[in-house]
């Protein structure tokens, strides 16, 4: 069953500004060590730092909490699997969140109810696009 459906677009121009001022902050905030490292290795790091921002934002909004107390933004980390493919792993107060959501929807509160998060990434310079599909059985 579909409990979630997330988009977010995002402009690349701004990644390109934050990585030119070195926004450190920025990044340790936002980012895992690990995506930092993988966008950093990318031919465009700008549009793999945009892509990934989209994707948390697209996940926020299919779980209907936005970032905050419920998920944030540590707790969600992109990655792609040994194909390519991306991927969300959750932690956290994200993965609580998750798990309450997917219990609530299903009526099941025996630990049976799993989520499972569908996540497309695009770009066409200057955008990024991210689109998220939360479902739970």
């Amino acid at each position: 069953m579909i409990i979630g459906v997330g988009t977010d677009i995002v402009d690349i121009k701004r990644f390109e500004k934050l990585i030119e001022r070195q926004h450190k902050r920025f990044f340790d905030r936002v980012f895992t060590p690990d995506e930092q490292a993988h966008c950093q290795k990318r031919g465009n790091p700008a549009a793999a730092f945009a892509k990934r921002f989209a994707a948390k934002e697209a996940l926020v909004k299919a779980l209907g909490t936005g970032i905050g107390e419920h998920a944030k933004w540590q707790d969600i980390a992109i990655r792609n699997d040994q194909k390519g493919k991306p991927i969300i792993e959750l932690k956290g107060d994200a993965a609580a969140t998750l798990k309450l959501l997917c219990e609530q929807r299903t009526r099941s509160n025996d630990g049976a109810s799993l989520g499972q998060i569908d996540l497309s990434l695009s770009d066409d310079y200057p955008m990024a696009l991210a689109f998220v599909v939360i479902s739970c059985f």
